[in-house]
């Protein structure tokens, strides 16, 4: 199977073409409903999922039920390369909408990676961006409040439409944002209601537009 063209924030994390059908004839290809979870915080499980098609995302969650969404995959991306050290799960991993990944057991994975090394080099790469991404979302909690944290993320996941607007790819709920920004859905609310109330945000196709660009602060 051939993964799907790229979306635009789906960065640089797409196996190439000769490694995706590489690693495709490895593992077996499973199938998961909406709301599937893939992969439990602190699971000892060492498999490699490859996203065949669908939308899976990474979060951690408390104990009290509150989750911080930390990415997101598509198809042609793979997720659960931390197992390679033997730790247990970092983070959990939850369908988004129904998907089919090829799943590679840890053996099997550490076999592909000696006989093919420019994987090695992909997932390195990948690993660094990791870390650069994360550096940078502990930057916004702790120096950016959270209207800037919901501006900046739907600037960062928004495209330009005309002129000065711009529409989110994909529709998101205030509670996407929340667990996105590390906020409470409350507190969302209130900066998308003085976004809106400003004439800065809208609705339209079930997803937000931004009309003008917004201040930097409010």
């Amino acid at each position: 199977m051939t993964p799907a063209t790229p979306a635009a924030d789906d960065g640089d994390n797409r196996l190439p073409q000769p490694l995706f059908d590489a690693v495709a004839l490895r593992g077996q290809i499973r199938s998961f409903p909406a709301n599937a979870i893939l992969i439990n915080e602190g699971d000892s499980t060492d498999s490699l999922y490859v996203v065949l098609s669908g939308r899976v995302k990474a979060y951690a969650s408390s104990e009290e039920g509150r989750e911080v969404v930390l990415t997101e995959y598509g198809p042609g991306e793979y997720f659960g390369e931390l197992s390679i050290d033997g730790e247990r799960r970092s983070a959990s991993v939850k369908a988004l909408e129904p998907c089919t990944c090829r799943v590679v057991q840890g053996a099997e994975l550490h076999a592909f990676l000696a006989e093919y090394p420019d994987f090695a080099l992909h997932l390195m790469r990948k690993l660094i961006g990791m870390v650069r991404r994360l550096t940078e979302q502990v930057r916004s909690l702790a120096l950016q409040d959270v209207y800037s944290r919901v501006v900046r993320l739907l600037t960062d996941l928004s495209d330009p439409v005309t002129g000065e607007e711009r529409m989110l790819r994909r529709k998101l709920t205030q509670q996407d944002i929340a667990d996105r920004v590390g906020s409470s859905r409350e507190m969302v609310n209130r900066v998308m209601k003085e976004l809106t109330a400003g004439g800065y945000v809208a609705q339209r196709e079930g997803r937000i537009v931004l009309l003008r660009k917004p201040p930097a602060a409010w």
